[in-house]
């Protein structure tokens, strides 16, 4: 079922494609600005400060990530983060919590933040620009009304002074705020979590053995695909079919469609002018060669 209601009074015109595709232009631009700092060399330094393992990057990511929560419990986080099996979420919360408070821990990530981006940009991470790309995407994350524990838990943070920092609460407010919106799409389409991850891989989105990163594990993943074929959504090869493909359309399209809304904030202009503003910050992000080239959220494939 088509849930997007936006439509032109004429036949097939969309008066919304146009604020879906900004959306989403934004989303790729912000996300980096955002996910850089889970692979950080400064952050990995600031999460063994606090006790966390630095092997993997697992112990500080759900520390980084769920910190904004409180001191939530692994059903919280599992049902907040959605994608990630249940019994992977348990290895790492609450046990986050005994080695350090939520509190201490938000402090770290805007120390990691702030020491990330001065390494990145150098002199550039203080300029009149970034304190104007951070109130810009201040107004947006100001207008993104929570649509789930993580958009509501990282927009009630003050703010840090650091104009860098800044820019990234709010790029993780408005990332955060389109992440709950995409749930909603996924619940929408009825698609579970292992089945949201399936589909996904089905239409090519990234490979089967990427989304291993989520924890499931292979009867898991082989049962979801059992489901989605039942439904007719993926062929006996676990290709989606025309019905998958189709739905995962819908689910990107309803996304864009509630991840849209906050960004009406801005005009146009301010929009282009952000977008500008923010292209140090995202050329230093993909050029530090610390984020993965092939990722489970799709950028750059769908």
């Amino acid at each position: 079922m088509d849930t997007d209601t936006d439509t032109g009074t004429d036949a097939g015109t969309d008066t919304g494609a146009g604020e879906r595709a900004a959306a989403r232009r934004m989303w790729h631009l912000l996300e980096p600005v955002h996910a850089v700092v889970y692979y950080a060399p400064e952050a990995y330094e600031e999460a063994a400060a606090l006790g966390y393992g630095t092997a993997e990057r697992w112990p500080a990511y759900f520390a980084w990530r769920a910190a904004p929560l409180g001191p939530a419990g692994a059903g919280e986080t599992t049902a907040a983060f959605h994608s990630f099996s249940p019994d992977m979420v348990a290895r790492y919360v609450p046990e986050s919590w005994r080695i350090a408070a939520p509190d201490a821990v938000l402090a770290a990530r805007t120390r990691a933040v702030t020491r990330t981006y001065a390494a990145l940009l150098g002199p550039g991470a203080d300029t009149p620009g970034v304190a104007e790309a951070a109130t810009l995407a201040r107004r947006v994350a100001g207008a993104a009304v929570p649509a789930g524990p993580l958009s509501a838990a990282n927009a009630a943070l003050p703010w840090p002074a650091d104009p860098a920092a800044a820019l990234w609460q709010a790029a993780t407010v408005i990332r955060e705020h389109r992440g709950d919106g995409h749930l909603r799409a996924l619940r929408e389409a009825g698609l579970d979590p292992v089945e949201s991850l399936v589909s996904f891989a089905a239409i090519g989105a990234a490979p089967p053995e990427v989304f291993a990163s989520r924890g499931w594990t292979p009867a898991a993943w082989e049962a979801a695909r059992s489901r989605l074929a039942a439904r007719g959504l993926v062929d006996a090869a676990g290709a989606a079919t025309e019905a998958g493909r189709e739905l995962r359309a819908q689910v990107e399209r309803r996304t864009d469609e509630l991840a849209a809304e906050p960004w009406r904030v801005l005009s146009d202009d301010e929009r282009e002018h952000l977008a500008k503003a923010l292209e140090p910050f995202w050329v230093a992000a993909i050029g530090s060669g610390l984020l993965p080239g092939v990722n489970t959220l799709g950028i750059g494939k769908v």
